[in-house]
């Protein structure tokens, strides 16, 4: 089997870190300004990130009941193949090779060059009359560089990437929890912020703002499936894997929530609408400008956990896909000294930096968030197929519960945003239609696959 080439070296703790950190990242430092200029309500905003983690916990669940019974390298792709068809899991990879991790990687980056050089207003001019350098490329050099400086870190290994990772999350954790500490014992906020919000427009305008915000609040709670595609990697996966998910998913949960509520603590919806450098203005509203650069610059260097995290798991991805056959066979090696898919990290490494050139972070966000939310319906979907397969295996208490509110809401969510974003959300569709012909390039140039 593939996933016996790789090492089993990964605990609870190492495995729940991986999940942490691949879910703070990104979108909970940026997209809450964004949110409060649609949904105008600050209860709602709250009250709707309050959905999403309990949407992710109920998906959640139902991954670490698949994870338990099919703890290899690969996460959906994985589970897909198995319970369905290869094609399925292929397609799955595919998004994910795209979408997944190449994007997130790329807007992690990008989102640590616009913190830094907001924080830091005399790079850009500096590098225009040192280097001759234009403010937008200063940022592009940034993102390309943090992101070959975790490459080679993940290069060298998964036991020495963790241990790196392990201090990056616990590094963001504590800063997290110093900013809601610092923030409310600041008493310069105001909780009557919470009633001076305006309204939703009302009939189906407002269902599909609603939709397309949770849809955001949704690619902000991503990662919550994150240790499954280390499924070959961790120790005890019966119990590790499960736990990791569950215990991850939480923590991040309570996080965002806390984070939201001093946000508009600090902020007035009206300041807030559009903002997103939003930590940086709420710091800066309780604390002075000084505050606002120092928590600028934390939460710039915050974004490398999560940027780390993406690097060590896609590739595992594009590695059980490529020793099932259906990628590049030069992907699936394990390079002999640092038993990593060697070629798999540089290949996304390539792609992040591509994306980053193109500068396209802001136009695919709801193209990413749109192509993310597919997969994960269809997966917990398996859980009623794996249950029939395997009566034998490990249950995880809420079955069916928990399955039907993820995939009613997932597919309430996309639906809703497809109306709302149709352009951004059919490109998604197309990127899954393309991968099609791959799978069957991919299965006749190695016709040992079996359907």
């Amino acid at each position: 089997m593939s996933e016996e080439r790789l090492q089993r070296k990964l605990g609870l703790f190492p495995a729940t870190n991986i999940v942490v950190a691949n879910m703070i990242g990104a979108g909970i430092f940026t997209t809450s300004g964004l949110l409060m200029s649609g949904l105008n309500d600050p209860v709602l905003m709250l009250v709707l990130w309050a959905m999403g983690g309990i949407i992710a916990l109920c998906g959640a669940l139902a991954y670490g009941e698949l994870g338990a019974a099919m703890p290899g390298a690969g996460g959906e792709y994985l589970f897909l193949s198995r319970l369905y068809h290869p094609i399925f899991g292929f397609l799955s990879g595919w998004v994910s090779f795209i979408v997944g991790f190449s994007a997130p990687i790329a807007a992690s980056a990008l989102g640590f060059s616009e913190y830094f050089t907001r924080a830091v207003p005399v790079l850009s001019p500096w590098a225009q009359n040192s280097l001759g350098v234009g403010p937008e490329l200063t940022k592009k050099i940034l993102a390309v560089s943090v992101i070959l400086i975790f490459t080679f870190i993940h290069y060298r290994g998964i036991k020495y990437g963790a241990k790196i990772q392990n201090v990056l999350t616990l590094m963001k954790i504590l800063l997290i929890v110093i900013l809601l500490t610092a923030g409310f014992a600041s008493g310069k906020g105001d909780f009557s912020n919470f009633s001076r919000g305006g309204s939703l427009p009302g009939g189906l305008a407002g269902w599909k703002t609603a939709g397309l915000s949770l849809m955001w609040i949704m690619f902000a709670y991503s990662g919550w499936n994150a240790s499954t595609y280390l499924g070959a990697e961790i120790k005890n996966p019966t119990r590790n894997l499960p736990g990791s998910l569950i215990y991850g998913t939480l923590i991040v949960m309570l996080l965002y929530i806390g984070i939201n509520i001093l946000y508009v603590y600090g902020i007035s919806p009206e300041e807030m609408k559009g903002v997103i450098s939003v930590g940086g203005l709420a710091m800066g509203n309780l604390f002075g400008k000084s505050a606002e650069i120092l928590f600028s610059i934390l939460i710039a260097f915050a974004l490398f956990s999560s940027l780390s995290a993406f690097i060590i798991i896609g590739p595992r991805v594009y590695y059980s896909m490529a020793k099932d056959g259906l990628f590049f066979k030069s992907v699936a090696k394990i390079h002999k000294r640092f038993q990593v898919p060697s070629n798999s990290i540089l290949l996304q490494c390539v792609i992040a930096v591509i994306l980053v050139l193109s500068g396209t972070f802001e136009q695919v966000l709801t193209y990413m968030g749109f192509a993310l939310g597919i997969f994960p319906v269809l997966t917990v979907l398996g859980v009623w197929r794996l249950r029939k397969r395997e009566p034998g295996a490990m249950r995880i208490k809420g079955f069916p519960f928990t399955q039907i509110v993820y995939i009613l809401c997932g597919i309430l969510i996309l639906f809703l945003s497809f109306l709302e974003r149709p352009a951004e959300s059919s490109v998604a569709i197309l990127t899954v239609v393309v991968g099609i012909p791959f799978y069957y390039i991919f299965k006749k140039t190695n016709g040992n696959i079996s359907d």
